[in-house]
């Protein structure tokens, strides 16, 4: 018997649709994304991690086989999605602080994923059936999570908390960033009169793109910064002798923090716009267990002796900030 066309057809007629239909998708979300940010002081950086795959899958994933070479910042994805893409398929979370650049690259991971899977979908379609047959995948989906904050440059506290974990922070395995975590969002959480802006942001990417997706995030958020004074990545720390750290000059309005945080599990963040709102955001961000943490990165500015942040240059850097 020869096989039926029909089956075929519409699996080459989706492919063909999907291929098409998500480069004016992806074009146009990048109309809508954020301005670029102003180059406003200087800051510093705490974070790691790994994208290796997991030895045990979590009990809310299955699938096997595959794993990242190399770690975080590094490395090519050596499992498989062979011959399609199982379905339900997963979708960014939007919504959450209103998308901007960080939708933008969240859809533009899953976009990437879904043309890479489909180029490969022909060696899923069989001759005699006409099926795309799905291949397990190498790991579970990862939540990928930002959370900023806008404090009133009066939070020295703030600063001298996060100059400490800088110098102290164990940022080489999952243990100490989720120490480092809690340390960041405790710290935040004892400022409360300080408060003035806040946002939260977050999508779940296949494991497949995760790592470039959380590098181009941290790129992103490294880019509204004039340099790094202070830095304690992957245990390698650095400190600029020629610009030391120090306190915000006077005339400063503000200092600005990121939490860029990926997850093996769900993290409940919901829309900030009151500062009950942020008290729970912080709790839940920093509640994330060291077993689901997989990579971490705090950064904030002004972090130069003398620096200054704006008002002006906040909202131009981060204008997904929402008021409390």
């Amino acid at each position: 018997m020869s096989p039926r066309p029909f089956p075929i057809a519409f699996a080459r007629f989706r492919r063909l649709s999907l291929l098409v239909l998500m480069p004016l998708l992806v074009s146009g979300l990048l109309l809508l994304s954020s301005p670029a940010p102003s180059w406003a002081a200087r800051g510093g950086r705490i974070g790691g991690g790994s994208f290796r795959s997991a030895p045990s899958m979590p009990r809310s994933y299955s699938g096997g086989g595959g794993s990242y070479r190399g770690g975080y910042g590094g490395g090519g994805y050596r499992g498989g999605y062979g011959g399609g893409i199982g379905f339900p398929f997963l979708i960014p979370i939007f919504g959450f602080g209103g998308g901007g650049l960080f939708g933008f690259l969240i859809l533009m991971a899953i976009a990437g994923f879904l043309v890479n899977a489909l180029r490969g979908a022909g060696g899923g379609m069989t001759s005699g059936g006409g099926s795309l047959a799905a291949a397990p995948r190498a790991d579970g989906p990862v939540s990928i999570a930002q959370l900023q904050v806008g404090l009133l440059a009066s939070a020295r506290e703030l600063q001298d908390d996060l100059r400490r974990l800088a110098a102290t922070a164990d940022t080489t395995g999952s243990t100490g960033l989720q120490r480092l975590l809690q340390e960041t969002s405790l710290s935040l959480l004892r400022q409360p009169d300080l408060w003035v802006y806040a946002n939260s942001e977050l999508g779940q990417v296949p494991f497949a793109s995760a790592e470039s997706t959380f590098n181009r995030l941290s790129m992103t958020e490294r880019s509204k910064l004039r340099s790094e004074v202070t830095s304690n990545v992957g245990g390698r720390r650095f400190q600029d002798e020629a610009a030391a750290s120090g306190p915000t000059d006077a005339t400063s309005d503000f200092i600005a923090v990121t939490l860029l945080v990926a997850s093996r599990g769900r993290i409940p963040l919901k829309t900030i716009s009151s500062a009950d709102d942020l008290r729970d955001a912080l709790g839940v961000i920093g509640a994330v267990s060291a077993s689901d943490l997989i990579a971490l990165e705090v950064i904030w500015q002004p972090e130069g002796k003398g620096e200054v942040l704006s008002t002006e240059e906040l909202l131009t850097a981060y204008p997904q900030l929402q008021h409390l």
